[in-house]
């Protein structure tokens, strides 16, 4: 009974959870979040942050500002104003104080020369209550096993702190817009060549790569050309916070591969990023996770 009970609860606050992200734009009171809830206006602000460790409207401000700093770094496309106004505030002076509060630089300052350093420290309440408190439990269902064929890629390597790896994402975006390869039409991958929890920071190396259909142009950047090649893979797909796929790779290697009595091949773990955030809310982010098998 009582496991019932706390798994209903949960259920209650990760409608919340996914209420916010799909509505940032919308009025996200007392009222109304109380009422996704199904819990009493009077207490649900004092359970969402005995839960979360993060108020209410805390939460609310950074699931806005992550947005807002994601579209800085990655949609130029889009004004300061543009992306202040979609955080909830009325004039972009209020918009760039907080910005700079939060961050310790400005918005145009931040769309030039992101420091992701400070972002990843100001987003670990966010992160927190996302990846950790409400985790996704995994189960042997979750995980298929496909004959993959193999995919040539362009890639862009990132070597280095995992801390900095947004900068490396922002240019290896602006390569494939130069490139004209858009998402929709050339698949994204991600290769994993190190564990940040059992290296250095400065030996992490993960590959941000693009499935090819033509010829590219380096374009100034170091670009390689390769192969994910074919074979067997244990598939899992994991939707809402995938800027995190710890947990999913924990699960199958640490539960789903010794109770399968299948053998990994010579090739890295590696990610297909399907939907992602902050193209649709972050909740409906999806990727896939490919372990290699003999």
């Amino acid at each position: 009974m009582i496991k019932t009970a706390l798994q209903n609860y949960h259920a209650r606050m990760q409608r919340v959870l996914d209420h916010i992200d799909r509505h940032l734009d919308d009025n996200l009171d007392l009222d109304t979040l109380s009422g996704v809830a199904a819990l009493s206006k009077f207490h649900f602000h004092r359970q969402f942050t005995a839960t979360f460790g993060v108020s209410l409207h805390r939460y609310v401000q950074l699931a806005r500002m992550k947005r807002a700093s994601y579209r800085l770094a990655y949609r130029d496309a889009q004004s300061v104003t543009e992306i202040a106004m979609e955080a909830g505030y009325d004039a972009p002076d209020a918009f760039a104080r907080a910005f700079r509060q939060r961050f310790g630089n400005l918005p145009s300052s931040f769309r030039k020369a992101p420091d992701w350093e400070p972002w990843l420290a100001a987003f670990g309440p966010l992160n927190n209550a996302r990846s950790k408190l409400m985790q996704t439990i995994f189960n042997t269902d979750d995980v298929t096993i496909r004959d993959v064929p193999s995919i040539p890629v362009a890639i862009m390597e990132h070597h280095g702190d995992p801390a900095t790896i947004g900068t490396t994402i922002q240019r290896f975006i602006a390569w494939r817009k130069a490139n004209g390869l858009s998402p929709k039409t050339n698949p994204t991958f991600n290769v994993f060549h190190s564990d940040p929890r059992t290296k250095w920071p400065t030996e992490y190396r993960m590959d941000l790569c693009v499935g090819m259909d033509r010829p590219i142009e380096a374009k100034g950047e170091r670009i390689e050309t390769g192969i994910i090649p074919g074979g067997r893979c244990a598939v899992l797909r994991v939707g809402g916070n995938t800027d995190n796929l710890e947990a999913a790779a924990l699960y199958l290697y640490r539960d789903w591969l010794p109770a399968s009595g299948e053998e990994t091949r010579d090739f890295p773990l590696y990610c297909q990023r399907l939907v992602l955030f902050p193209e649709v809310p972050e909740h409906e982010a999806v990727a896939e996770l490919f372990l290699p098998l003999k």
